[in-house]
């Protein structure tokens, strides 16, 4: 999935969702990389955390490789869940990143590491409760207002990150494939010298938005073939 994932973007992702009818399922803003540059692609590994890291160690047990630990700490900001063990473990067991809704801590051992880790940011103090766990605790996840399970994929890079159902993970792919290579060759045109007002006939769009006031550049740009928005 990693390698499908290469030459894409979670913003190319989430256009492509838009073009396809589904509703982009991004992590709330702020949660990004520990180490900038990183990227990670995989299917869901859901764990509630409740205060202790066993619930990480059972879902481990459960991984197959190259799935990503999906971390439900309720988007908490007074303790880190996860740290350099935890991301060890991890590796250890063929996990291939983790996205966290909440803080992490060790820092410095975590860029050591490698593994992609994504979350809102650092922080010493570890949790000291221990809170009731749930019969959900490694079924689904919560990220912001997401619920994701297994049947999802998660797609990470410094932009953020975005869960795709995974049945409709190759329709997403294949169509963000197709606006990279549009707006790759927009790119090109614009550094020649061929504005993007240019491109896409803008001068055209005005012309037709004012004779029709529901005429929208998105629609505009679909009649034309253009990506940009989407």
């Amino acid at each position: 999935m990693l390698e499908r994932f290469a030459d894409l973007t979670t913003p190319l992702i989430a256009d492509a969702c838009v073009r396809l009818g589904l509703p982009p399922r991004a992590a709330p803003p702020g949660i990004r990389p520990v180490t900038p540059g990183s990227r990670l692609a995989g299917r869901v590994l859901p764990a509630r955390h409740y205060g202790s890291v066993d619930v990480f160690l059972e879902a481990f047990g459960q991984a197959a490789p190259g799935d990503v630990l999906v971390v439900d700490n309720g988007g908490r900001t007074d303790e880190a869940c996860v740290g350099d063990l935890a991301v060890l473990e991890a590796a250890a067991s063929g996990v291939a990143g983790l996205v966290v809704w909440g803080l992490h801590r060790d820092t410095a051992e975590l860029a050591e590491i490698g593994v992609p880790v994504f979350s809102y940011g650092s922080y010493p103090p570890g949790p000291v409760r221990v809170d009731e766990r749930e019969r959900e605790a490694l079924v689904s996840a919560r990220v912001g207002v997401h619920e994701v399970t297994r049947d999802d994929l998660v797609f990470g890079d410094d932009d953020g990150v975005l869960f795709v159902a995974a049945d409709t993970a190759g329709e997403v792919l294949a169509t963000a494939a197709g606006i990279r290579e549009v707006e790759r060759a927009q790119a090109v045109r614009i550094r020649a010298g061929d504005t993007l007002r240019r491109q896409t006939a803008f001068d055209d769009y005005l012309a037709r938005r004012a004779a029709d006031p529901a005429y929208t550049f998105r629609r505009h740009l679909r009649r034309i073939g253009g990506a940009i928005e989407e």
